[in-house]
């Protein structure tokens, strides 16, 4: 350093000017979350076709039933494709020999994960040859993703099998 020349000291005026539009940020960005989160209002989980709570307090006797179900039985959902115009939707029970049940209750529940607004029930399906459930016929509002929600009873067991589906692809898959 030469002699002579003295460092510059700041004079510290910035620093309250930096905190007071820090604190205005953040407290912008609370006001903007809390007003985005009540536009979108929280939808109710209905996997198990009953609300959060009821299915938060029953989350062990559900694994236990599925388990139990599993250990007999098998459900796979064989609907070829779902689409908007008369969807057919399909589900094939059978035990771990490959042999099919005839004396299965199965519900069904579409709905889309935007509400409940299109939600449709089905029940009475008939019953092929195969072991093959069939539902009627149905049509659907709206294009894109639907939750297929099933209730399978087969006497005293029964299990849950969801399925997310599209109708603009012809895969889906359980979840």
């Amino acid at each position: 350093m030469q002699e002579g020349k003295k460092l510059k000291k700041n004079s510290g005026k910035i620093w309250p000017y930096a905190i007071s539009i820090s604190i205005a940020l953040i407290f912008g960005a609370g006001v903007t979350t809390i007003v985005i989160a009540t536009s979108s209002p929280v939808q109710k989980s209905d996997a198990y076709m009953m609300d959060y709570h009821e299915a938060d307090a029953k989350a062990n006797e559900l694994i236990e039933s599925r388990i139990a179900f599993d250990k007999k039985y098998k459900i796979e959902y064989i609907t070829d494709s779902l689409n908007c115009n008369g969807s057919v939707i399909k589900y094939k029970v059978s035990d771990l020999n490959s042999k099919k049940v005839d004396d299965a209750n199965i519900t069904v529940v579409l709905t889309r994960p935007d509400g409940h607004q299109y939600d449709k029930e089905l029940s009475n399906p008939t019953i092929e040859e195969n072991g093959v459930y069939s539902f009627a016929s149905i049509n659907l509002e709206k294009e894109g993703r639907w939750d297929i929600m099933a209730k399978v009873s087969v006497g005293d067991l029964q299990r849950y099998y969801n399925v997310k589906a599209d109708t603009r692809a012809k895969e889906s898959y359980e979840y």
